[in-house]
């Protein structure tokens, strides 16, 4: 699971940038596992682990995210059709098993690829704004969607 969030395609899409040492993931591994109001997923392809999908339903709107093992999967020539999977069963789970109304994530506005793969499971921009990412303004675009 780090070693896919530490891959560089993967952490230059992120909001935080860095390398994530094994400390600090152990201690974001603790809060996320602890915390009822959080769901952490490994998501599978063709029987290997390939991913991880994360949920957060503080709030009025339920957040998510997501990434891919980006080297594992290119090797095998299935990065596309798991992101399109991914996206679908992540969806589905957010609305069938967790029971959320609304949907909602953070992309940064340059990631295009994933803004446009939100648009085709009926998620919709609602709002740009700058955060600071590593010390660096960045757009980030919040997506959102309802139960279909």
């Amino acid at each position: 699971m780090l070693t896919w969030r530490n891959h560089p395609e993967v952490r230059s899409v992120s909001l935080t940038t860095h390398v994530i040492p094994p400390e600090e993931h152990a201690a974001w591994w603790a809060a996320a596992t602890a915390d009822p109001n959080r769901r952490v997923l490994i998501f599978e392809d063709d029987g290997q682990a390939c991913g991880v999908v994360m949920f957060d339903c503080r709030g009025d709107v339920p957040t998510w995210g997501f990434y891919l093992d980006v080297a594992g999967l290119t090797a095998r020539n299935a990065l596309l059709p798991a992101w399109m999977r991914l996206e679908r069963e992540a969806v589905d789970y957010a609305f069938d098993d967790l029971k959320v109304e609304r949907l909602g994530g953070e992309t940064l506005a340059a990631n295009k690829q994933v803004l446009a793969l939100h648009r085709r499971f009926g998620f919709r921009e609602t709002r740009r704004y700058e955060r600071l990412v590593d010390g660096t303004p960045q757009t980030v675009v919040w997506t959102e969607r309802g139960r279909a």
